[in-house]
């Protein structure tokens, strides 16, 4: 392992991996925990719940469709959802630099309660602190989150069902996170359209669990996009995956920026989009309801899981080829949540 902490080590990628195993388990070692899912799943005497925490660093902290408050919101409900849980509550803390706006702090705070209310979550509970100028870069949030958890998905994290055969599903568009925060972090006076697909993803989840829509696994696709979270799947189960270049929904807005800044949309970070796989007999039912809600209506299949190839996830390219999808190295774009 490296002998300082880089950049890179908070990309959610290979080194982000690498950090979490050789040091964070290597001294928390429990079975909880080194299960790696987005939420721990936790028995009480009484019921299942799932529970997660997460810190935002976001630069900007407004960006064109949202802020660090909405996004902070949404990215602890879907951490919690996305495990098949029913996001409950929330706690939220604020470290603060000296001189920060309060006009600005307040619109923060009212779009969390608004986020907050819309996705059926309260903040109970939380903390504040203030430090020196320059020794915090204007606000940074940590949240909590508790939801109850039904024993009958517990499954979800984990993959532990799927099987060749298995559809793979998004819910929408790639990249758009990513690309929003570049435009307005790197390029203020360039037009574009770009706005960041930050969502609370738990009532379209809840809709296809509570339609009797059998799902095997889901993970949003944060820091990393979707490359990282199939390649992740395919380093813990030993399956492999095929993608089809061709469907996988991206914006030419966001498709083009990433042409002219030599991203690869597939690494690009998300907010507001989960990738599901279910059997390939219930795919069509988990897309239609997907496709009901506002943040599933370009949802698609994207590819499969394969009978060959374990451990590695391929990209079927538009022009016919094949190439293997690798976990991130690198950052590409620091400070994106």
């Amino acid at each position: 392992m490296e002998k300082n902490i880089l950049m890179e080590h908070g990309s959610g990628g290979k080194l982000s991996r690498i950090l979490i195993k050789e040091l964070f388990i290597k001294y928390f070692d429990n079975t909880v925990l080194n299960n790696q899912t987005d939420s721990a799943l936790l028995s009480t005497d009484s019921n299942l719940i799932a529970f997660t925490t997460d810190s935002y660093v976001v630069d900007p902290l407004f960006f064109p469709g949202g802020n660090i408050g909405k996004l902070a919101v949404c990215g602890t409900v879907n951490d919690l959802a996305v495990s098949g849980a029913i996001p409950k509550f929330i706690s939220a803390s604020f470290i603060i630099e000296e001189g920060f706006s309060l006009d600005e702090l307040e619109l923060i705070v009212s779009s969390m309660a608004e986020e907050s209310k819309k996705s059926g979550v309260m903040v109970v509970t939380g903390d504040t602190k203030v430090v020196n100028r320059g020794k915090c870069d204007k606000l940074f949030i940590n949240t909590s989150g508790i939801g109850i958890l039904d024993a009958r998905y517990k499954h979800i994290s984990t993959g532990e069902r799927i099987v060749p055969g298995d559809k793979i599903i998004i819910n929408g568009t790639i990249g758009d996170h990513g690309m929003a925060i570049m435009a307005a972090r790197n390029f203020a006076g360039f037009k574009t359209d770009i706005k960041t697909d930050c969502a609370s993803l738990n009532l379209l989840i809840r809709d296809i669990l509570e339609t009797n829509c059998p799902v095997k696994f889901m993970r949003d696709a944060t820091r990393g996009g979707i490359a990282t979270i199939l390649c992740e799947l395919t380093e813990n189960l030993n399956i492999g995956i095929e993608i089809d270049e061709s469907e996988v929904p991206v914006k030419e807005a966001v498709k083009g920026m990433c042409e002219l800044l030599g991203f690869d949309p597939f690494y690009v970070a998300n907010e507001g989009k989960v990738i599901m796989i279910t059997s390939s007999a219930d795919a069509d039912r988990v897309l239609e309801v997907m496709k009901r809600n506002e943040f599933g209506i370009n949802s698609a299949v994207i590819g499969e899981v394969a009978a060959n190839h374990f451990g590695k996830t391929i990209l079927r390219t538009g022009i016919g080829g094949k190439r293997i999808i690798e976990m991130l190295t690198g950052e590409q774009l620091p400070r994106i949540c």
